[in-house]
């Protein structure tokens, strides 16, 4: 059977994986929206940047797997079959993860930034669209593709050494 070396074999390849995905985008979208929220880029807005990533990492770590990401999987499931190709699901499922993930985020980080005020959800439905479209593209082109090769080069390494130890083995 052909085991994909481009995704998590097991749950610690998986916790790799999405750790990757999740300091990326936390850090790519984190910065962003602060030095807008901003307007320019400074020494206050860098370490306002530094102090909320943590915070935000560890909302983004729970989350994602505990909630928008069953979802995402679940949705995949409806929306593929099984003969479908591999870019196909894995496009669906950065749509579906993303799509609930900037909804999401975009709330959480307002309310974090700003607290919880009048103008929250105007802001939200200002917000959404911009950083879901952006999230989208980085995930797709950048985000997601890193991620992926640092499974291959880690499969690699685990296939080499599996390979050796059997070479070894036999002898």
């Amino acid at each position: 059977m052909h085991q994909e070396n481009r995704l998590p074999r097991n749950a610690k390849d998986g916790l790799l994986f999405g750790t990757i995905i999740s300091t990326l985008t936390v850090i790519f979208m984190t910065s962003l929206n602060i030095i807008l929220s901003f307007g320019e880029f400074n020494g206050e807005v860098a370490l306002t940047i530094l102090k909320a990533l943590p915070i935000i990492w560890v909302i983004v770590m729970i989350i994602e797997p505990t909630i928008f990401g069953r979802i995402a999987e679940a949705l995949v499931k409806k929306f593929t079959k099984p003969t479908d190709s591999f870019n196909s699901k894995i496009l669906f499922r950065i749509l579906f993860t993303v799509l609930g993930m900037s909804a999401a985020m975009t709330l959480i980080g307002d309310i974090i930034g700003n607290g919880f005020r009048m103008e929250i959800f105007s802001n939200w439905l200002t917000n959404w669209p911009r950083n879901f479209a952006i999230v989208l593209i980085a995930e797709s082109l950048v985000i997601q593709p890193i991620a992926r090769f640092a499974m291959v080069k880690l499969h690699e390494s685990q296939d080499g050494k599996a390979q050796a130890e059997a070479v070894v083995s036999t002898k």
